[in-house]
């Protein structure tokens, strides 16, 4: 997957998981591609630990897979921000 499409879907998929996680107010556009991003990174490891492929391109398992990291790349921000 080519640089622009991974800003493209790092940005989708943090926008969603910013509304889900109801953190959209204080993330910014950069904010919600780098979410996005990491999330997908995240995601794959997650899903590699429970012996899945993680995220293999521009497709809907990837867009899930990404999701699911991102959520829980913002559920773990949260919990260090409320200490």
């Amino acid at each position: 997957m080519g640089i622009i499409l991974w800003v493209i879907f790092g940005a989708l998929v943090g926008w969603i998981a910013s509304i889900i996680m109801k953190t959209d107010a204080q993330q910014g556009a950069l904010l919600n591609i780098v979410v996005g991003i990491v999330g997908a990174v995240v995601g794959g490891w997650i899903m590699t630990f429970f012996g899945q492929a993680g995220a293999t391109g521009f497709n809907f398992y990837s867009f899930i897979v990404a999701l699911i990291g991102a959520i829980v790349l913002i559920a773990i921000v949260k919990a260090l921000r409320s200490v």
